[in-house]
């Protein structure tokens, strides 16, 4: 293997996990991020000497995949993971349910606090059991399901709009960045069964403890950089052809390499300029945006590392005091997913808003000043999770032998969440692997350029 040479186009996630799983197997590994830094859309920016990461990233137990990115990093001592999912549920006035794991194995973990949260009536909190039941019986991958809406399909289930409301989107809008009404069926089962129905600890909740620019990227850097990958920043590759060798030439900006094999992990707008998925796969997967509303204060106004909302514009509620080096006050992050009704408002209408609303849930953020505010917003954070999504879903695997995609958006069974890019890249390096182990013969390609 270390004859192969391969190029990586694309430093997130997924481009991250791709060119260290083939350099782990001694394969020659260039990688082109067309960014000054590594990490994708999982970075920082620095503001009034405060570090704000550009959306609030959070993994699940289940994340095996991008957990074991984290060991590769070294950084597994920088990310928190619950012990025990424990997610405070708020509303405005002082209302306050819960929704914690016991330790019970699954599926029944979370029966008692089901069964006691209080922001349900109590014939909600028994009618959730039939929707639940009906989840687990599901089989996954069946393509009848992605043709269903999730909200339909819950109402069809007895649930009524507050428990949608107040417990089904607390879980779905996170996850998927659509609400349940916007849902597939498909998507929401993939989420229910392996984060809460399968194994106790499925839905515990992590985040990274330090900035995310160094989590991904700094630490991210160093791994490719000790494993021999030669990484290219602020550089782009253009086009992709097949030469007379049968080898492959990645035209940069001011640089062209050659390569056995190439994996373009990158966003479908990019993979469909370089033509190597279809032009209108982007426009097809539709996007979904995220914001972020970051309010450093000078004083704490709450001891709560985390907490959802309801009632209330803000959907979640994170402290990140220390990751944003706020020490002598507290860093409150709204995190805002199908943020739709705020990617277009300013910063002005936005801010007045999402303090108020932190003012109804800890009462002490009225009286404390405001350090520091700050909007992120990603309007093409994750494709749309719709119904008949999946079909639109890009496979690893390109018509195009020995080039392949990776991204959260490619057909890897997960939504579009970081687990979902890491396992991307890694079994478009699988497939390089296998492509190369078994035989010296790449095969013919279908057209003469895959971007001519």
């Amino acid at each position: 293997m270390s004859q192969t040479r391969v190029i990586v186009v694309g430093g997130g996630l997924a481009g991250i996990s791709a060119a260290l799983t083939l350099a782990d197997a001694g394969v020659t590994v260039t990688l082109l991020e067309r960014r000054p830094h590594l990490g994708g859309l999982t970075t920082s920016i620095e503001r009034d000497g405060f570090s704000f990461d550009n959306g609030q990233h959070v993994f699940l137990g289940c994340c095996s995949a991008y957990r074991d990115l984290l060991k590769r990093l070294g950084v597994s001592d920088k990310v928190y993971l619950q012990p025990r999912l424990d997610v405070p549920v708020l509303a405005p006035g002082g209302q306050r349910g819960s929704i914690r794991r016991s330790n019970l194995p699954a599926p029944f973990h979370l029966a008692a606090s089901l069964a006691r949260y209080r922001l349900l009536s109590v014939r909600e909190r028994l009618g959730l059991l039939r929707p639940v039941l009906a989840l687990s019986r599901m089989k996954l991958g069946d393509p009848a399901l992605d043709d269903i809406n999730f909200g339909d399909w819950l109402r069809q289930h007895g649930q009524t709009p507050r428990a949608i409301a107040r417990l089904w989107n607390l879980i779905i809008q996170p996850t998927l960045n659509v609400s349940a009404d916007h849902a597939s069926l498909a998507l929401a089962a993939q989420v229910f069964q392996v984060g809460f129905l399968r194994d106790a600890g499925g839905a515990d909740m992590g985040w990274s403890t330090v900035p995310l620019a160094e989590l991904h990227g700094e630490y991210g850097a160093r791994a490719l950089d000790a494993s021999g990958v030669i990484t290219h920043l602020n550089t782009a590759a253009h086009s992709i052809t097949r030469v007379s060798d049968n080898s492959f030439a990645v035209d940069g900006d001011e640089e062209n390499w050659s390569a056995d094999a190439v994996i373009v992990a990158t966003s479908a707008r990019v993979a469909g300029t370089l033509g190597v998925v279809g032009p209108d796969v982007a426009t097809e997967l539709g996007t979904s945006p995220i914001v972020n509303i970051q309010f450093v204060f000078d004083r704490k106004v709450t001891d709560l590392v985390m907490a959802a909302c309801v009632d209330s514009p803000i959907e979640f509620v994170f402290d990140r005091s220390d990751a944003s080096g706020a020490h002598d006050g507290q860093c409150l992050v709204i995190s805002l997913s199908a943020a739709d009704a705020y990617i277009a408002t300013g910063s002005s209408e936005l801010l007045p808003l999402f303090l108020g609303a932190l003012g109804d849930v800890f009462p002490l953020a009225r009286e404390a000043q405001v350090l520091s505010a700050v909007v992120t917003r990603e309007a093409a954070a994750t494709f749309r999770a719709g119904p008949g999504v999946e079909s639109l879903r890009t496979s690893i695997t390109n018509p195009e032998p020995g080039v392949f995609v990776a991204g959260a958006w490619c057909d890897t069974g997960w939504p579009a969440t970081m687990e979902g890019a890491v396992r991307s890249g890694c079994q478009a390096a699988s497939q390089v692997l296998s492509l190369f182990s078994g035989s010296s013969s790449k095969g013919p390609l279908n057209r003469e350029s895959v971007k001519s």
